[in-house]
């Protein structure tokens, strides 16, 4: 196969099914990652595919599709995700069973535990893939069907995935963040949120100002006492309000 073929037939899978990463496309299409990784630096200049670590997405020119897109996501708020990851981060200990979904704020948090000792379940490919090629993290991807625009996998597969897991944290993210509690767009992926929490001792949601007074199509979860949320402002008094009445930790980077 012509280094030319490759790109095309790449192109093509993109075009296809929205995300795709390093080791698919090797073994796909016959390459080692460095020259897949040639081939995706390629479409990336002509406009094509969006890189990210681990590998790529095709570039979407409809509003609507980039505002659930991964890697224009994974653009955005890049400051304050940062923040917000390190203060996450810091919480987690060698040792623990960590569940980290497929946010892009969890995907920062992702990289700042890739060198310490832990068992992580995922259910997001972006995040499996970073662990496969660096640190020291042993992690289990759940099953389930790609979702692609985001790259994580969501339905029943995934959600019995959690019903037999123990964790001592679920690190989570939204689209939403109301007096309500946390919103998320699409009821597959707020459905795998619920097992994640139910699978864990407690957990910390990663939401940056932008998420604020946001309403989705499904409400995850109302605030509950074994939620932190960690955010880079303070939240509206009503969100703040809410999370205070329901025990629930609030928590802003930078603080």
């Amino acid at each position: 196969m012509t280094h030319r073929q490759r790109i095309d037939l790449i192109a093509a899978h993109l075009r296809e099914h929205k995300y795709a990463d390093l080791h698919t496309l090797a073994t796909r299409f016959d390459g080692s990652l460095s020259t897949v990784r040639r081939a995706l630096d390629e479409l990336e200049s002509l406009g094509i595919a969006r890189r990210h670590h681990g590998g790529a997405s095709l570039v979407e020119t409809d509003a609507l599709a980039q505002e659930y897109d991964f890697s224009t996501r994974n653009q955005r708020q890049t400051a304050e995700k940062l923040a917000i990851a390190r203060i996450i981060a810091d919480q987690v200990e060698p040792g623990m069973t960590v569940i980290l979904d497929g946010g892009t704020t969890t995907y920062s948090v992702a990289h700042l535990l890739a060198e310490k000792r832990l068992q992580v379940i995922t259910n997001s490919i972006p995040i499996a893939s970073l662990f496969a090629e660096i640190g020291a993290v042993d992690t289990t991807v759940t099953g389930g069907s790609i979702y692609r625009r985001l790259g994580v996998l969501v339905g029943p597969l995934c959600d019995q995935s959690f019903e037999t897991t123990h964790a001592d944290l679920a690190i989570l993210g939204g689209t939403g963040l109301t007096e309500q509690g946390i919103w998320n767009h699409n009821p597959l992926l707020a459905s795998g949120q619920r097992k994640m929490i139910a699978a864990a001792e407690r957990t910390i949601f990663g939401l940056d100002n932008s998420k604020f007074g946001r309403k989705a199509q499904t409400l995850t979860s109302p605030f509950e006492a074994r939620h932190t949320i960690v955010t880079d402002r303070r939240p509206p008094p009503a969100v703040a309000q809410a999370i205070a009445a329901a025990g629930a930790k609030l928590v802003l980077a930078g603080k």
